[in-house]
């Protein structure tokens, strides 16, 4: 392997250092005969410090022009000039696959911002979208966004401060795609990647194919993780049929001990051209350590006969295990820091997708219950039981079971409504002093995309646990479950009168990681009058709305950029239900007994019939 200074030389893993951008003449090109620096924070790319190749629409002073944004000094900086529109741009000299960017904001920061790239400096497209900046340091990720470009900038919209904009550095990495070749080359180095799922933004699959990996082949740096899943791959878009010789894998300690290298040549029909021998398994399953202890290793591939196509991964079939202490072990994922594949053919034109969008149109119910029948309509629901349908989950002190003490209609209302009676109720998943109401449309009517909404009034009282809220439909596969699945809490309320909650909970940002906001009602408002709550679900991102009024916001874009993967893609179904205790209510009232999350107060409520929850109607409208 080359050091990793020679390496991000000769590849130009990185780029930049940044600095404010203008349409102003094209700036200089980085010689090429700098040297380029390693960023010890990025396995897989360096950044070049040049600050003659960063404009800007102008500066403070002379002292903080845009240069000082490239010039590998953190404690110097760019600061604009007082206005929203200000922007700084960096000139990476050649077209580039932007891999990411990292700003590192001063006390001036910016409150809403774009990043865009050009190919010439005049046409611009945003890959980042920042609406709700806070400062520090941000990294936005671009996959799996194609962002090719030679000029990188950051356009302000909106100052935090009365001041300017203020950058100690502006970072871009990536780097130029390998071309075609008619000689045996890496045909991946810096082409699209694939995967399933991931951890997180930080590890996606993109960081297989960066041209870097850690000599000790252990540092946490720039490598693609999976979740905890025996069955994931990655994989690389070679950008035309290949001759394919050699596939060099490096490892983190978490590595596979069984394995396939596939390939396609249209990315979904896949053909096995390499397995490790039994014996090959067995002495690496036979590799047990600590996770202190463990290592990566290399593994060069040489493929019995070359093999012919577009597209190759790695299938995952069996994960190391790890001592946890011993002799007990557990499993991780899989964690990869690079993926070659070496061979003939190839073109730099490889690229990502575009990602899906809204297809326009006006909106019509698809989907619509205002509960005025006399039960419950069981051609749109499924009613939910503890033990059946669903096992206890989060703590919750309840079982859902299908009675009309429970679920049943009353003056043109849903009521779900929880009841107690100590040791009286009996599942197949143990026996339970409290029963509540659950239901979903799932199996009867499961979607993708559209608004969302339903009119409720709700419990209040510590401990009181009401959601309305979606499930992706693939949640019972194994091979994906939860979060990889995907959750849109529309509506959560744990028994506080003036605050509900609205979150997505996804692969890298699920449990108290979720994506979420509080919204405090409007005009002295409580939980427990009656209130509408909604989400616009669009291929580019969600809106939550209380009473019409936008409480959350959460690009598509943003979330891929800064957290994990969008599973929002494919049908979701709706669901409404009252819990009682359980994590997210303890996480606030601190209660542990009786029942965690729910004090002896609730418990008597609960005791004396009057805890519900009422749903007047439910409506989902998508655009046909």
């Amino acid at each position: 392997m080359p050091s990793r200074t020679t390496l991000a030389a000769t590849t130009a893993a990185l780029i930049a250092l940044a600095a404010p951008m203008a349409f102003a003449a094209p700036a200089p090109k980085p010689a090429a005969a700098q040297a380029a620096a390693w960023d010890t924070d990025r396995a897989a790319a360096a950044y070049t410090a040049n600050p003659g190749a960063v404009t800007a629409s102008g500066s403070e002073n002379a002292a903080s022009g845009p240069g000082a944004a490239a010039d590998g000094n953190g404690t110097t900086r760019w600061s604009s000039n007082f206005a929203d529109d200000a922007w700084i741009r960096v000139d990476l000299g050649s077209v580039v696959r932007v891999s990411s960017v990292t700003l590192d904001w001063e006390a001036a920061y910016g409150k809403k911002y774009v990043l865009e790239v050009s190919k010439n400096g005049t046409d611009w497209t945003t890959f980042y979208t920042e609406d709700d900046g806070t400062g520090g340091s941000v990294t936005a990720h671009t996959y799996p966004q194609e962002v090719t470009g030679r000029y990188v900038r950051m356009r302000g919209i909106q100052r935090a401060t009365a001041w300017g904009y203020s950058l100690y550095s502006f970072k871009v990495y990536g780097g130029e795609p390998a071309p075609a070749s008619t000689t045996r080359t890496n045909l991946a180095l810096n082409h699209p990647a694939y995967g399933d799922f991931y951890q997180h933004a930080g590890n996606s699959p993109a960081f297989v194919t960066d041209g870097g990996w850690p000599a000790d082949l252990k540092a946490d740096q720039s490598r693609w993780s999976s979740d905890w899943n025996a069955n994931r791959w990655v994989g690389v878009d070679l950008g035309a049929t290949s001759r394919i010789e050699t596939v060099d894998l490096y490892w983190e300690a978490a590595y596979a001990v069984d394995y396939r290298v596939q390939v396609s040549d249209d990315n979904r029909t896949w053909r096995t051209v390499y397995q490790p021998s039994a014996s090959e398994v067995a002495a690496r399953r036979a590799d047990v350590k600590s996770p202190g202890d463990a290592v990566g290793r290399h593994d060069t591939v040489q493929l019995p006969t070359p093999a012919t196509g577009r597209y190759v991964r790695m299938l995952g079939v069996e994960r190391r295990s790890f001592y946890n202490p011993a002799p007990a072990t557990a499993q991780f994922g899989y964690s990869l820091y690079e993926f070659q594949v070496w061979g003939t053919g190839g073109s730099a034109d490889a690229a990502y997708p575009a990602l899906p969008k809204n297809p326009g149109g006006a909106y019509t119910t698809t989907f619509f219950d205002d509960f005025t029948g006399s039960g419950l309509d069981r051609d749109k629901w499924r009613v939910v039981r503890t033990g059946t349908e669903m096992n206890p989950v989060n703590g919750e002190s309840q079982a859902y079971v299908d009675s009309a003490d429970n679920i049943r209609t009353e003056n043109g209302a849903l009521i779900l409504q929880s009841k107690y009676c100590k040791g009286c109720t009996q599942t197949p998943a143990g026996t339970f002093d409290f029963t509540s109401g659950r239901i979903d449309t799932n199996t009867k009517f499961d979607f993708t995309y559209g608004k969302v909404s339903a009119r409720m009034k709700l419990p209040v009282g510590d401990g009181f646990w009401p959601a309305f809220w979606m499930l992706g439909s693939d949640v019972d596969n194994p091979d994906v479950s939860w979060p990889g699945s995907g959750e849109t809490d529309i509506m959560e309320n744990i028994g506080y009168g003036d605050w509900t909650s609205s979150a997505l909970h996804g692969p890298g940002y699920s449990a108290d990681g979720n994506i979420g906001k509080q919204q405090t009602y409007a005009n002295g408002g409580r939980a427990d009058q009656w209130h509408t709550y909604g989400v616009e679900w669009a291929p580019e991102g969600m809106t939550f709305t209380v009473d019409d009024r936008v409480v959350q916001t959460t690009s598509r874009s943003k979330l891929e950029s800064t957290r994990g993967k969008w599973v929002f893609d494919h049908n979701q179904y709706v669901i409404l239900n009252l819990a009682l205790g359980g994590a997210y209510p303890a996480g606030w009232n601190k209660v542990t007994s009786p029942y965690w999350g729910l004090p002896q107060s609730s418990v008597d409520r609960v005791a004396q019939g009057g805890v519900r929850a009422e749903i007047d109607w439910v409506r989902v409208e998508q655009k046909k």
